[in-house]
């Protein structure tokens, strides 16, 4: 009778048994392992995901909750920055006093700490706005190419759009130029055609390489969603190109964008100067990561004050190698220290609380904010997201203006006052913050800040201005999506 009564678990109870007490350890452990060295919100998002969905979304944190890059990548990073500073001690001295303003010196001395990079004078700057334009005008410079040619860029397609600009490059290559190409292989691979690209280059005496590979069997293996997001083409240290623009055609091989008219609208700019030297600098550490080839020989010959311009620019670089979201702490910095009008041009635009705060309490002390994004976004998730912070932005006085679908507005900067614009890769997003390695140019010259206002005037003609009233009154099941999406831009 007792045995009956009292009789062992069967297998299947023991089984029971074992998941209640691992799932039980689970939720132990990650509370005092997931908050360290991460956001309050971040952290909070993985602890409900795992609480929820305990194995699914312990799985989801093995794979993408370390944003970290290898300790070579971040070792090697560290050494070229110390490198930098040793090397562009000489350089910042050729560099005239600045007699802007203190909150410019300030942004300045910010990016030197921390990106290590100089502000250097007498650079000229031309913003591109035209999309087949900017490549036509890379294309010409890889044609007058006579010592190397260093092309970096998130996504690269050999398409109608961008074959002259392959082929530039293949006859670069063929007359004894050193061409360098580095994409980034997640970015690249999921366009229609990469195979087609890889053929090309194989075939070509261009050097290329894949940027944060993620070849399992080769042993090349990280967090996947870690990216390099950087665009940058330098041709012989005398022009570079950078900013929102990859190298692909518009629509981004998609029959889908292509039946509806979607095509990417950006802003590149053509830079000539010192600073063009610094862009070299960062292909070259990104080429070293993947490579191990040292190009700094390239630099050790550049003729730094041998230019004329008028702009005074700066490098800030940022991503998984820096701990310290160089690209957040000076957007932030400009953002407080604006004075009378910031436009802001991001196609995501998902802040964490610190960037919130800052461009709220812009508009709430009376500065001018505007900010121009997509009406319709190319990416559910974070265009749900980004909506969800609307109402907040509308109520501290932010201006939002909408792009006009079908088209996605994915340039990438902003202006303050009349003193500083910024253009660069990075988005105002918290991928752009502490997952990908971006790179971001701020350029101090009251005619560039121009040539980017005529830009943003574009912009206003043609987008539609999104008010307070029309946008809490939208349907609940909008309101419920936005909301639910905003728990995901958390998780890194």
């Amino acid at each position: 009778m007792f045995w009956t009564a009292f009789s062992l678990p069967t297998g299947s109870a023991w089984l029971s048994v074992l998941l209640l007490i691992v799932d039980l350890g689970i939720r132990i452990a990650v509370l005092g392992i997931i908050p360290g060295n991460r956001r309050p919100t971040t952290a909070m998002a993985w602890l409900l995901c795992i609480f929820f969905l305990p194995y699914v979304g312990l799985v989801l944190f093995l794979m993408f909750g370390n944003f970290r890059l290898s300790r070579r990548r971040r070792e090697s990073q560290d050494a070229v920055n110390q490198r930098v500073v040793e090397g562009t001690r000489g350089i910042a001295d050729l560099v005239p006093e600045y007699a802007g303003p203190a909150w410019v010196k300030s942004a300045i001395e910010l990016n030197r700490n921390l990106g290590s990079f100089p502000a250097l004078g007498a650079n000229s700057v031309q913003l591109i706005q035209g999309y087949q334009e900017s490549l036509d005008a890379m294309a010409d410079e890889v044609s007058r190419a006579e010592y190397f040619v260093n092309a970096e860029f998130y996504i690269m397609s050999s398409d109608g759009c961008t074959d002259r600009l392959f082929t530039e490059l293949e006859a670069a290559a063929e007359r004894g130029v050193r061409v360098r190409v580095l994409f980034d292989h997640i970015g690249s691979i999921r366009v229609p055609g990469y195979r087609g690209m890889i053929r090309r280059l194989k075939a070509s005496k261009i050097q290329w390489r894949r940027m944060l590979p993620l070849l399992p069997v080769k042993g090349q293996w990280r967090r996947p969603d870690l990216r390099n997001h950087r665009k940058i083409l330098v041709v012989d240290g005398r022009v570079a190109f950078t900013g929102s623009q990859n190298i692909i055609e518009p629509s981004y091989r998609k029959k889908k964008n292509q039946e509806i008219g979607r095509k990417w609208v950006e802003l590149m700019s053509r830079l000539e100067g010192p600073i063009v030297g610094t862009l070299n600098i960062m292909f070259a550490t990104d080429w070293s990561a993947e490579t191990e080839e040292n190009l700094e020989d390239q630099l050790a010959t550049y003729h730094w004050d041998s230019f004329a311009g008028a702009s005074l620019c700066q490098v800030v670089p940022s991503g998984p190698g820096f701990v310290t979201e160089n690209n957040l702490r000076l957007f932030n910095t400009l953002l407080y220290s604006a004075e009378e009008c910031i436009t802001i041009s991001s196609p995501y635009f998902v802040p964490d609380d610190s960037l919130l705060y800052a461009i709220t309490t812009a508009a709430q002390r009376g500065v001018v904010v505007e900010l121009f994004v997509s009406e319709a976004g190319d990416q559910f998730l974070v265009h749900h997201a980004q909506r969800s912070y609307y109402e907040a932005l509308l109520k501290a006085g932010v201006r939002i203006y909408l792009y006009p679908k079908p088209f996605v507005l994915h340039a990438k900067h902003f202006t303050v006052d009349s003193d500083v614009a910024v253009i660069g890769s990075s988005n105002m997003d918290m991928r752009s913050f502490s997952l990908n390695l971006e790179v971001t140019v701020m350029m101090i010259d009251r005619e560039v800040v121009e040539q980017m206002h005529a830009v943003e005037d574009h912009y206003r003609a043609v987008s539609r201005e999104l008010k307070l009233d029309e946008w809490v009154n939208r349907p609940v099941l909008a309101r419920y999506v936005d909301n639910v999406a905003r728990l995901t831009a958390t998780l890194q």
